[in-house]
């Protein structure tokens, strides 16, 4: 019997800051599950840098997710005027941090959040994101040559594609997978409250499946 997790996330979704607490709880209590990351693709290739209006809206955006979820949020009035909201190169680079070591996967993504919704940092920026591999555990020249490579940037749009043939609006979405069958534990925000329970009934059940095969 196979199991696992997939966690489809987008590291500049303010849901999926809100929902981090969530995917901590998990690791800590079910260590031997295994977590694949799949990158949703929230923003992908958008070109233009955000206007005062955009901002606005953001900034109450994410304050309803710091209500909501109790994350801790920064400004994004405080990001560069340049800023252009692409989420194409953090989701690359998931993508990557999960090709060269999916253990230390979850761990990057959690620095990338941190950095981008406590610290406000450009995580658009090839540069950023190998500074926060580097922090995460991850050899620089290994994560930047991999993340230049064609091979990388059709592996996120296989990602993005993936997602969009679940049929689900929205993100984060958790999944939990079993020898190929999927259960859905979260599409949209969920409390820990809300998702524990869940999965531990999943689990509990594939233990009494395994009972009766052996």
């Amino acid at each position: 019997m196979s199991q696992r997790l997939i966690y489809v996330m987008d590291p500049m979704c303010s849901w999926c800051w809100g929902f981090a607490p969530v995917i901590d709880a998990i690791v800590a209590a079910y260590p031997q599950l295994p977590l694949r990351l799949v990158a949703g693709g929230l923003r992908a290739n958008h070109g233009a840098p955000l206007d005062e209006h955009t901002r606005s809206v953001l900034a109450e955006h994410w304050q309803a997710v710091a209500q909501d979820s109790g994350q801790p949020v920064g400004d994004p009035q405080n990001l560069p005027a340049t800023f252009v909201y692409d989420t194409e190169p953090a989701c690359r680079a998931l993508v990557v941090a999960r090709e060269l070591d999916p253990a230390r996967a979850w761990s990057f993504v959690r620095t990338l959040q941190q950095a981008f919704y406590l610290d406000t940092e450009e995580i658009t920026h090839a540069a950023v994101l190998m500074r926060l591999a580097e922090a995460a555990g991850y050899s620089v020249a290994a994560f930047s040559e991999l993340f230049d490579q064609q091979a990388m940037r059709e592996a996120t749009v296989a990602d993005v594609r993936w997602v969009a043939d679940l049929g689900m609006a929205g993100l984060p979405i958790l999944l939990a997978e079993r020898d190929g069958q999927l259960a859905l534990l979260a599409n949209g925000y969920q409390t820990p409250e809300q998702v524990l329970p869940l999965l531990a009934r999943w689990i509990a059940a594939g233990e009494q499946c395994a009972e009766v095969s052996a």
